[in-house]
């Protein structure tokens, strides 16, 4: 028997593979060898099932994001590795899913972008502003105006107008949005520059 978490796992895959809106619980039922009829016993609505998944996908993200706040010491190593698998999920996600969510699921796309926004100001910011006191970063750097260029509009830039990931490697992509926009604001007291912008 399918219990709940298989079928949410089962749910999401599926819509980021072939998008929310089109594919539909039927599709679903089928896949998983059930009826339509036990999937809404754990879940009122699609919306509802979308959101969830989508949460799901955020609650792995935050876990990874935790091992890497907990194993390093350093607030730009600790950006750079939370930007590389932002970016990786990203790439996993794709524009169609993104997209299809802000259209047909508002509930979805509230979840995530709440998530991004609060993640932002929560997390990265702080790293950056940690990283200017111990004077790794230049003093006059703005970490808001710094934020809303290369963490908030991220997902802009890589997906519209087209899909940088499509046309360059997810690397090439991630080194020019924020491995080099760090850079230059790096100052001669940090020491790793070359370990960690290798």
């Amino acid at each position: 028997m399918i219990d709940k978490q298989q079928l949410l796992e089962c749910s999401i895959t599926n819509f980021i593979k072939f998008g929310s809106k089109r594919f539909s619980m039927n599709e679903l039922a089928s896949e998983l060898g059930i009826s339509k009829k036990t999937i809404y016993k754990h879940f009122k609505t699609k919306d509802e099932l979308v959101s969830k998944g989508v949460r799901l996908l955020i609650d792995k993200y935050l876990h990874e994001v935790d091992k890497i706040k907990k194993n390093s010491e350093d607030p730009l190593q600790k950006i750079i590795l939370i930007q590389e698998t932002s970016f990786q999920y990203l790439n996993y996600l794709k524009p169609s899913f993104l997209f299809g969510i802000k259209k047909y699921y508002s509930n979805a796309d509230d979840v995530f972008t709440n998530f991004k926004d609060n993640f932002i100001k929560s997390n990265l910011q702080p790293l950056l502003e940690e990283a200017i006191e111990k004077e790794y970063l230049r003093k006059n750097l703005n970490s808001d105006l710094f934020c809303d260029l290369y963490f908030t509009r991220v997902q802009n830039l890589i997906f519209d107008p087209k899909n940088l990931f499509e046309i360059y490697s997810e690397k090439v992509v991630f080194e020019h949005l924020i491995v080099n926009s760090l850079r230059g604001f790096i100052t001669p007291n940090y020491k790793d520059t070359n370990k960690l912008f290798a």
